[in-house]
């Protein structure tokens, strides 16, 4: 079972911007190779933190509005929200230790 919650256009606002605390949003594409990479290390990080930090995954292909909104432009995205503000971002495919170090910093 996901630990991850599944979060769209309509359902941003009130998933990500009004939670208070650390969400962090997986932005990403069923045809993404690196997505599919870093796909499980989030599932990871959403278990391992569950509780504490609120993990999002968003399909950017059926959800343009919140993409465009934050200037996403490459898969995978993260996105790093703390009380509803953006505050860090990595983009593309990386170790699961640098994620779990943002993830660190802001918590």
């Amino acid at each position: 079972m996901p630990n991850a919650v599944t979060i769209t256009d309509h359902t941003f606002a009130a998933e990500v911007e009004q939670q208070p605390g650390l969400t962090v949003v997986d932005f990403w594409a069923p045809w993404c190779g690196p997505c599919r990479i870093i796909g499980p290390m989030v599932e990871e990080i959403a278990a391992e933190r569950a509780g504490a930090v609120k993990v999002a995954k968003i399909d950017s292909d059926e959800n343009p509005r919140v993409s465009a909104r934050f200037n996403v432009r490459s898969l995978p995205t993260l996105l790093f929200f703390k009380d509803g503000q953006v505050v860090d971002q990595i983009i593309g495919a990386v170790p699961k230790a640098r994620i779990d170090a943002v993830v660190e910093k802001h918590v």
